[in-house]
């Protein structure tokens, strides 16, 4: 695939991945490109490996349906790590 490939199956695969996903994310476009394109890889990692299905090759529905899923696994340790918690209320008790 050329590069103008690889960034649409991202931008697809991540957009897909960000609606399965419930709540709100941050980074726009590029975020979800990126997301998309790192999602590829592992799930072309985890289709192979895992999976044992043969190298995945070309825009169809199995690398589609891979990428989604490594974009998805992709999102939930971005939430986990990434995203930040607001930060916790100030003990009003407590004097410096």
């Amino acid at each position: 695939m050329n590069v103008f490939a690889w960034i649409l199956f991202g931008l697809l695969a991540g957009g897909i991945a960000k609606l399965i996903m419930p709540g709100k994310d941050p980074g726009g476009c590029l975020l979800t490109i990126i997301i998309g394109m790192a999602g590829s890889l592992i799930g072309g990692f985890i289709g192979t490996r895992v999976f044992g299905i043969g190298p995945v090759t070309g825009f169809n529905l199995q690398s589609l349906g891979l990428a989604i899923l490594g974009a998805f696994l992709l999102l939930v340790i971005f939430r986990i790590f990434i995203v930040r918690k607001p930060p916790r209320p100030e003990d009003p008790n407590k004097h410096p």
